[in-house]
């Protein structure tokens, strides 16, 4: 059916498709409702989901960038989330640093960490990656649980105070309330994702891509594999630290338990149910892993079943995860339409 040159059959508006719109309304749609949510209910719980995701969303979508597009399976990520955490917490309790400049350090600091384990090992091969992040993460909780002279060993450091930030014209918010810290952590967590999603649709992305899948066309190609793996490692760990930095003011205390391998495991079973490189998948898979486990938390081992249940029936339905599955409905749909035009 056609109407002043719009194609209904053909799902095209006006020259935009519905597929097209839909991208856009329904992140937009889906950002609006976080950011409203202090507006729309006063419930706790959903401020605490709503900060819950949106530190998972930062944490999987830094994983993916690392493992989806260059193919680095890194165990390293709590490790940088755990570094801002402290080095925030540090800051701000011993020296009286502003809030906003000791996350920007923690930050700092975890993508310096990054990169300099990303230099050690990559010169060697993807197998020496992996086993350097699992052995610098577990490393990092060791050091936190016993230099007790800095990090208060086991005890953590508790009473964290209420972040200020400070505003134009001479304004300031003081981020004491549930609904506080979901609003910071909704607008950081878009922040970071859209970074992410400019870089992996970029043509540093597609560079990434081109690593990953044949390394040695890549490099024929002109392309560095060290410099793009790590930058994708260096962005990740940076937004990974400024993650943890603002986390534990919510938390209000930060303790070795912050490098539990719980976070690890939580990050990668996002990113593998959501489909490794898909960056829309993983946020799905972040967010429904976030609301549907914390149905169980009467009971962490019921939790981690959970999680096990839901992994295996992925792997056996959408073996290549959401993303994947959605992929190739999008190529047998275009395949389709070739062989209806021809």
């Amino acid at each position: 059916m056609r109407a002043a040159g719009v194609t209904v059959a053909g799902v095209t508006v006006a020259g935009v498709t519905v597929a097209g719109a839909l991208r856009f309304l329904l992140p937009a749609g889906a950002c609006a409702v976080l950011l409203l949510l202090p507006r729309l209910t006063a419930n706790e719980y959903l401020f605490a989901l709503g900060v819950s995701f949106a530190t998972f969303s930062v944490l999987a979508g830094g994983l993916n960038l690392v493992y989806g597009y260059t193919g680095l399976l890194s165990f390293a990520q709590v490790g940088f989330f755990g570094i801002g955490a402290y080095a925030a917490a540090l800051l701000v309790t011993e020296q009286q640093w502003p809030f906003l400049a000791a996350v920007a350090a923690g930050g700092a600091i975890a993508t310096v960490a990054g990169l300099l384990i990303g230099y050690s090992s990559l010169r060697l091969s993807r197998h020496a990656f992996a086993i350097v992040t699992l052995s610098f993460a577990l490393l990092c909780m060791i050091v936190a649980r016993d230099w007790v002279s800095l990090t208060r060993g086991a005890m953590g450091i508790p009473g964290l105070p209420a972040p200020v930030l400070n505003l134009p014209a001479g304004l300031s918010w003081r981020i004491a309330s549930p609904a506080d810290f979901h609003w910071l952590m909704t607008i950081f967590a878009i922040a970071a994702n859209a970074l992410i999603y400019l870089v992996m649709t970029s043509r540093l992305g597609r560079a990434m891509r081109a690593i990953r899948q044949n390394e040695a066309l890549a490099r024929s190609q002109g392309i560095n594999p060290l410099a793009y793996r790590l930058l994708a490692l260096g962005l990740s760990a940076l937004l990974a630290g400024l993650a943890g930095g603002l986390f534990v003011f919510y938390l209000t205390i930060v303790d070795p338990s912050v490098f539990d391998f719980y976070y690890t495991e939580t990050m990668l079973i996002m990113v593998i149910i959501g489909g490794a490189g898909s960056f829309w998948g993983v946020l799905v898979s972040t967010a429904v892993l976030t609301v549907v486990p914390d149905l169980l938390r009467f009971s962490t081992d019921l939790r981690m079943v959970l999680y096990g249940v839901i992994l295996i029936i992925v792997m056996l339905v959408f073996p290549g995860g959401i993303g994947g599955w959605l992929r190739k409905r999008g190529v047998a749909r275009w395949r389709s339409v070739r062989v209806a035009k021809s």
